[in-house]
């Protein structure tokens, strides 16, 4: 090579250097030239993949690249398909995927899909079907999703019209069915974006989809209720939770509903709520008693905190000495000496 063909080969690499890492004030340009090719050669290698129908490769491929594929999905070229087309391609991937081990293997294919889908046109039923197969497979999908699937469910609800119980019966219509993994999904996923009269209806719809709710589901919606106060529909699905699932709530959601009442000053909620519970069989723990007993106390209803503070001592919990004291000088102040006595008692009983 001569002289000059050696400075214009240095020239071309220095600028390919310059060109590879652009940066202006505000705006960094870093597109390896050697990035669109690889990208292209992923999506080819996908395309090939399903041409001979060698579907479970898909996920070997996936996980063989290094590409992080950000600005471009490798299954885009899916969305020049007819929709049947796509869906019978995707079911079919989705299928192949199934024996495959360790069941996480496909993790990287599963959440492409699901990206390309929810981002799509048509993208439900398909997207659940999706997302069912991911989660079967022990596998997260990305934060993303949540806000992707609520803003798309809550598009086609208003769009179409149908019932919460007819869009997750579509599902059947491409061969799946629904089940407590994808609607619980979904309720967190509405629940993430603050959508809680939302997820209260899917909630109350998974029976006629042929779902049984869990204490993932109703603990999700009671949780973001408990955040708003919204005392009504807490005691509603509280009681609904109980009696007609059989469930029992676990303790850090019985806190965290005694703790929504106390903040709206709902002593009396608080105190059917516990009675409820209590002739439900359900336990409740110390904290949830503190936390009802103190909320009587601030509401000045001395003698109800005293019956609360009666029926933690029936389940062998003692109040906190500053809490017995308040409600022993309550009692005083209203008179209910005798009351206080009973309770003094009660305690010196427990302790010895």
């Amino acid at each position: 090579m001569g002289y000059s063909n050696r400075v214009m080969a240095v020239s071309v690499v220095k600028l390919c250097k310059r060109i590879r890492s652009f940066t202006f004030p505000f705006v960094r340009f870093s597109y390896p030239i050697h990035t669109i090719s690889s990208q292209q050669l992923l999506e080819q290698s996908i395309k090939s993949a399903i041409e001979a129908k060698t579907y479970h490769q898909i996920a070997d491929i996936l996980n063989a690249s290094k590409e992080a594929s950000q600005a471009s999905n490798p299954f885009s070229f899916l969305s020049n398909f007819h929709h049947e087309h796509r869906t019978k391609i995707i079911d079919d991937i989705l299928q192949s995927f199934i024996p495959l081990r360790p069941r996480y293997h496909p993790q990287r294919a599963y959440a492409y899909l699901l990206s390309f889908t929810l981002q799509g046109p048509d993208p439900l039923p398909l997207s659940l079907a999706i997302l069912q197969r991911t989660l079967r497979s022990g596998c997260t999908p990305v934060p993303q999703t949540h806000l992707l699937l609520s803003s798309v469910w809550i598009h086609q609800r208003k769009e179409f019209g149908h019932t919460v119980s007819n869009m997750l019966l579509q599902m059947h219509s491409i061969g799946y069915k629904p089940d407590g993994g994808v609607c619980n999904y979904l309720i967190s996923s509405l629940c993430k974006v603050d959508q809680y009269e939302e997820a209260v209806q899917v909630l109350r719809s998974m029976a006629g989809a042929g779902c049984v709710p869990d204490l993932d589901s109703f603990g999700s919606v009671i949780g973001l209720l408990c955040h708003y106060r919204k005392t009504k529909n807490i005691e509603e699905l509280m009681k609904e939770m109980v009696s007609k699932f059989r469930l029992s709530p676990r303790k850090e959601l019985v806190v965290k509903v005694f703790k929504s009442m106390r903040a709206n000053k709902d002593a009396h909620k608080a105190v059917e709520m516990v009675i409820f519970l209590e002739e439900m069989d359900i336990q409740i723990g110390f904290e949830s008693y503190e936390v009802v007993v103190e909320t009587c106390l601030e509401s000045s209803l001395f003698v109800l905190a005293g019956k609360v503070v009666m029926r933690m001592t029936n389940r062998g919990f003692i109040p906190y000495i500053k809490v017995r004291q308040k409600v022993f000088d309550g009692l005083a102040a209203v008179g209910e000496l005798e009351f206080a006595y009973i309770l003094k008692k009660k305690f010196t009983e427990l302790n010895s």
